[in-house]
């Protein structure tokens, strides 16, 4: 319980401080996890929505979480006392005031046979920043506890229980990446994360590889998107985005690989052109690449608390570098995108739900039409569009991950003169169902790690 309520309050007081909620809803949503809350002790205590104001007026700038262990005060600055609180209860949230702060430990409030909330108790704390991991070391361990996840889940081999829409769904390779066949119907490119091999795999209607597209003379160190565009001559070509950047901009510049989309599928090697890519605003992380159909203009978006969508050049050059030019926001922890095949919408998803927007007249993402929620995936990493514009197919990293397809909402369906109706991924390409679980409170999680994670929130498991 501690955990869970200090993360709530973290998350959700942040975004109150920030001006993304207003203190109602932040305080109606924590207490929605765990119960009525309040803070101090007899005869001084008060309610939480009470406290928050109170330590606002006082120049409450930051809520800080901090997920103790014994020997391991990771977020924890002092004095003992507040350590040691923090220590036994598991977590704690520091408030960060002018010049000062506050430490506030959670436990259990009892009263009488059936009341139960939460207490925080105040200590002084200290205001030094804490001994941290930074935020390229904190994604890192993130990714790597997160194949550790999914290595355990894999070496369990009871299957009975499993719901039908994961027993018979798309078994795909290792799913950083997904885009639509524009030639043959009913098919879905993949590949693989960081650290593989530069292949592009065919995967047909039944969900079994068909074609392995090997890009000669590229090479892999982290390609986290691909999508579906145009060569120089107009012909259909595969673009795969060698973007990542765990390290947090420790590459001058990434690069984008085109491989022409071949006519006969079929395992072969396909001669890949080099685009080398850099930041107008210097070397970020990023995981999502976007061809928009109408212009063939690539676009990418940042991986960041604070995510950018970045327009490259009208035309790209094989030579010199291509400069990517901030042109508007994306979410939070972004780490996939898509246009639709009509050009007239997109959608960028993140590890626990989508957005999608208008394309407007100049051809860049626009105005937010919706938020879906998306199912319950292991690394939920890649995303695109059916080749009718009426679904999307989502996937996840990890070795035999489901690729769902997702039904868009009415108001992002093309119009009947715009849908393609051609080639590609048909509806039956995947199976899947919608799991809207607490999506809007996982985003708030989400955001928590990457605002937080200088506090201890995400570590490796040793």
């Amino acid at each position: 319980m501690s955990r869970a309520v200090a993360i709530a309050l973290v998350a959700w007081g942040n975004a109150w401080l920030t001006g993304h909620v207003g203190l109602d809803e932040a305080v109606d949503e924590v207490e929605k996890s765990a119960g009525p809350q309040i803070v101090g002790g007899e005869p001084a205590e008060v309610t939480l929505r009470r406290g928050l104001g109170d330590l606002r007026v006082g120049g409450l700038a930051a809520l800080r979480l901090a997920l103790p262990e014994p020997g391991d005060p990771l977020g924890l600055t002092g004095p003992p006392s507040f350590n040691t609180a923090a220590i036994d209860a598991g977590a704690a949230a520091v408030a960060v005031l002018d010049g000062r702060a506050m430490g506030l430990v959670p436990s259990e409030d009892r009263r009488g046979s059936s009341y139960v909330g939460v207490r925080w108790t105040t200590h002084d704390a200290s205001a030094a920043p804490p001994d941290v991991p930074s935020l390229a070391e904190a994604d890192r361990r993130l990714t790597l506890a997160m194949r550790d996840a999914t290595e355990a889940l894999l070496a369990v081999d009871d299957f009975a229980g499993m719901p039908p829409e994961i027993a018979d769904a798309l078994v795909a390779p290792e799913s950083s990446g997904l885009a639509a066949s524009a030639l043959h119907r009913g098919v879905v490119y993949t590949h693989n994360d960081s650290g593989g091999v530069p292949k592009v795999y065919a995967l047909g209607p039944d969900g079994k590889v068909v074609a392995v597209l090997t890009l000669a003379g590229a090479g892999a160190r982290d390609w986290e998107a691909m999508a579906i565009g145009k060569d120089g001559r107009g012909r259909p070509a595969i673009f795969v985005a060698d973007i990542g950047d765990n390290l947090g901009g420790a590459w001058p510049y990434v690069t984008v690989y085109r491989i022409p989309e071949p006519a006969r599928l079929v395992s072969q090697a396909l001669r890949a052109t080099r685009f080398q890519m850099k930041y107008e605003d210097g070397p970020r992380n990023a995981e999502t690449m976007m061809i928009n159909p109408r212009t063939n203009r690539l676009y990418i978006a940042s991986k960041l608390f604070g995510g950018k969508v970045y327009e490259a050049p009208a035309r790209l050059r094989t030579g010199g570098s291509n400069v990517l030019r901030e042109v508007g926001d994306a979410p939070p922890i972004a780490t996939d995108g898509a246009f639709a095949p009509d050009g007239r919408t997109c959608v960028i998803r993140t590890y626990f739900g989508a957005r999608l927007y208008s394309v407007g007249a100049d051809g860049r993402p626009a105005k937010t039409i919706k938020s879906l929620d998306l199912p319950r995936q292991v690394q939920g990493e890649s995303v695109t569009y059916t080749p009718d514009g009426r679904s999307l197919l989502v996937g996840s990293e990890g070795v035999n991950q489901p690729v769902y397809r997702l039904p868009l909402p009415e108001e992002a369906l093309p119009s009947p003169a715009s849908s393609p109706g051609h080639a590609g991924a048909g509806g039956d390409t995947t199976s899947g169902r919608r799991d809207a679980t607490n999506t809007r409170m996982a985003l708030f999680l989400a955001l928590a790690i990457a605002g937080a994670v200088g506090y201890g929130l995400v570590r490796r498991r040793r």
